[in-house]
């Protein structure tokens, strides 16, 4: 569950701290006073997108922090793979967000926006104000279906989608093969051109790098050759005053006195080892030198080798590499236009094998997901009656598509009829806002039986409801909060009257700037909270009294 929300320099957020409960909380609020900067701030941190103005005016950075509890072997196992610390079972989220830039961590390692969605996603399903328009679109039914179905499906996709791509890689491969016969040989000739002259040029890898090194000193062979005698100047014996010439007097200046004073044997045998020293150097900077001298020859044999093969990288590729696979791919090709019939016919076998594997994979897919998908239904026709529709019908549809793709051939269409005596028709054409709202909470709440995710979000569940039917949703969320923790943001008090735990957010203003912060409501709180929004600008004492039985009804009403 979500333990902590720490806001940061957020929009028109300050600093909010906010400590989350188990159960059903409700957060509540005027219109405009930020109840959804705050459901806001909680996707920014789990890898949405930022905004320009998401920093606070007059902030170096805003920042979010989410303290998660979970007990999730999944997450566990996540974080294990992610190599991320996992302690005392707790997840810390931060994300610091700088001039457009931003820095996410888990439990104090950065981690990159993937690694952190992926983990978010085991953590929390965040209902936002417009999911419920998703339900229009039929390309998500499938997904949904899916989602119920889990592990029965997942490995199967998974081996549906491989052997798919190797399906179209084959066809790929035939359609690149399928040209008339004057093409053909025109290939085989420019093939055959291509492979001998890579072929001949005897590549190896690596060796544009040694050669590139080996013209760079021998181009700068003249300017090498003037240091290194000026280095011989000064350490040789030629010249007046130079290391050499000047080792060879201390030597035999020293050698005389050591027949006075046999102390500086010493200082005479290191004096030795350095001329040595000096002797070795000056010899093989000489050896240097003379080679140095003699290498014209070959210069021209290294920028001759080098030519070739950049002019061989400008046909063929950035590297060595690169060419030696356009050689290997067209001595593929090349062998495959020698026999040409004979390929054709192989690649049509192995495309029809393909096929049949594939077609396998699929009717297998639509069987799991027709026996899915007929549970999925029924259980979200039952969570549709505990949401006030009286008389609904509901179906899942699958029907075949003309070709397979990597999800398999099947089309889902999800029908309804909401009104005795209706007949069923597609979800997107009879469904109102309101109703679309109420048709994914029962969705949501099938989902929450089967789901490890601990917390759910709703943002403004309750559009487009009132009534008896805001009642019902309030039930229902009561029902899902039973096992796990709900975050709820709501304009109605039948919902906010079956709070766990209840916060108002509010707009502070001091004429200049503009805050919005929230607190928890303690029981009196909630009563006057819930009367405003019962009574709108006159709160009466009729009305105080009205939400205050609307809270001890809802205690009694309480799924928990």
């Amino acid at each position: 569950m979500l333990l902590n929300l720490h806001v940061k320099n957020f929009a028109i957020i300050d600093e909010v701290d906010i400590t989350l409960k188990d159960g059903l909380n409700i957060l509540t609020g005027e219109t405009g006073a930020g109840k959804s900067i705050i459901i806001g701030s909680i996707n920014v941190c789990l890898g949405g997108k930022i905004s320009k103005d998401i920093i606070r005016r007059g902030a170096d950075y805003a920042m979010v922090e989410l303290l998660f509890e979970t007990g999730s072997k999944a997450v566990e196992s996540r974080m294990k793979e992610l190599d991320l610390p996992f302690e005392d079972r707790q997840i810390l989220i931060t994300r610091k967000i700088t001039n457009g830039k931003s820095i996410s961590k888990i439990n104090g390692e950065t981690v990159t926006s993937q690694s952190l969605k992926e983990i978010a996603a085991l953590l929390i399903d965040i209902h936002g104000q417009h999911e419920h328009q998703s339900l229009l679109y039929k390309e998500n039914y499938l997904d949904i279906i899916d989602r119920y179905a889990k592990e029965e499906v997942f490995r199967l996709k998974q081996k549906l989608s491989k052997e798919y791509l190797q399906l179209t890689e084959l066809k790929n491969k035939l359609s690149e093969l399928m040209i008339d016969e004057d093409k053909r040989l025109r290939e085989i000739s420019y093939l055959e051109y291509e492979i001998k002259e890579i072929t001949e040029a005897r590549l190896k890898q690596g060796e544009d790098e040694l050669l590139t090194s080996e013209y760079k000193k021998l181009s700068n062979a003249r300017i090498i050759a003037e240091g290194i005698g000026q280095v011989y100047d000064c350490m040789g014996y030629q010249s007046a005053g130079s290391a050499g010439e000047m080792l060879g007097r201390s030597v035999k200046q020293l050698s005389k006195l050591i027949e006075y004073d046999k102390d500086l044997e010493g200082i005479y045998n290191q004096i030795l080892d350095v001329e040595a020293l000096v002797n070795d150097f000056n010899r093989n900077l000489s050896e240097y030198q003379s080679d140095l001298n003699n290498q014209e020859e070959d210069f021209a044999a290294v920028e001759e080798r080098l030519n070739l093969i950049n002019h061989l990288k400008a046909k063929y590729g950035n590297s060595i590499a690169d060419i030696l696979k356009v050689l290997e791919e067209g001595e593929i090709k090349l062998e495959q236009y020698y026999n040409y019939e004979v390929t054709l016919e192989e690649l049509n076998r192995q495309i029809a094998e393909q096929e049949r594997e594939v077609h396998s994979l699929c009717v297998r897919l639509s069987e799991i997901r027709k026996k899915n998908a007929k549970v999925l239904a029924a259980e979200i026709k039952n969570a549709l009656l505990d949401l006030n529709f009286l008389d609904v019908q509901f179906a899942i549809e699958l029907t075949r598509k003309d070709n397979y793709t990597k999800d398999g051939f099947d089309d889902a269409e999800y029908l309804i009829s909401v009104n005795p005596g209706e007949e069923m028709k597609t979800l997107s054409k009879v469904a109102s806002g309101g109703e679309l709202s109420r048709i994914m909470l029962a969705i949501k709440s099938v989902f929450a039986d089967k789901d490890e995710i601990d917390t759910l979000i709703f943002d403004e569940i309750d559009t487009g409801i009132s009534g008896r039917t805001a009642q019902k949703v309030s039930e229902k969320l009561s029902e899902i909060s039973s096992s796990h923790q709900i975050i709820c943001i709501t304009h109605l008090a039948q919902i906010a009257s079956m709070a766990d735990s209840h916060f108002i957010i509010e707009k502070q203003t001091d004429g200049q700037t503009t805050r919005t912060g929230i607190r928890q409501l303690e029981e009196q709180q909630s009563v006057e909270e819930i009367a405003r929004i019962l009574g709108g600008a006159e709160i009466t004492k009729t009305v105080l009294d009205s939400a205050k039985e609307m809270i001890t009804l809802a205690k009694k009403n309480k799924k928990r």
